[in-house]
């Protein structure tokens, strides 16, 4: 991670890298490289205590299939139904498919929790931040 967060901090500057105002080409890429570095370099600074040697268990003893299977499918599930139905249908679709994969949540809690971020989905991205993408359209199947 630090090796590509140097490669970009190192190449973004070759081109314009422009002002917080008015960015260039170069800005991003430099902005991301740092970032990236900043997180290989506390990955690794977490990795330090641990004793050498000593077994670490990363994985939990029972994995939980369904619940990662259900977060996986949720991005697919929005770009589904975010192309063919538009925003609304594709946020709600994604936030209840990623929380059926907890066990605790329940189908009412889950319809909830999918209802209120749709509502702040659509609000922040089509109204306040104008993303051109329909919030309800039917372009069949």
């Amino acid at each position: 991670m630090m090796f590509f967060g140097l490669v970009m901090a190192l190449k973004g500057p070759a081109y314009r890298l422009g002002t917080l105002m008015h960015m260039g080409p170069g800005f991003l890429p430099t902005a991301l490289g740092a970032l990236l570095i900043c997180l290989g370099i506390g990955i690794a600074a977490a990795a330090i205590p641990v004793p050498e040697g000593e077994d670490e268990n990363l994985l939990p003893e029972h994995r939980e299939w369904f619940a990662w299977a259900c977060i996986l499918c949720s991005p697919l599930a929005f770009m589904l139904f975010g192309s063919f139905f538009g925003l609304a249908p594709g946020t709600f679709a994604c936030v209840f498919v990623a929380a059926l994969g907890d066990r605790q949540m329940t189908l009412k809690n889950a319809i909830i929790l999918s209802l209120i971020i749709t509502v702040f989905g659509v609000g922040l991205f089509s109204y306040i931040l104008q993303v051109p993408m329909p919030v309800f359209t039917w372009r069949g199947l």
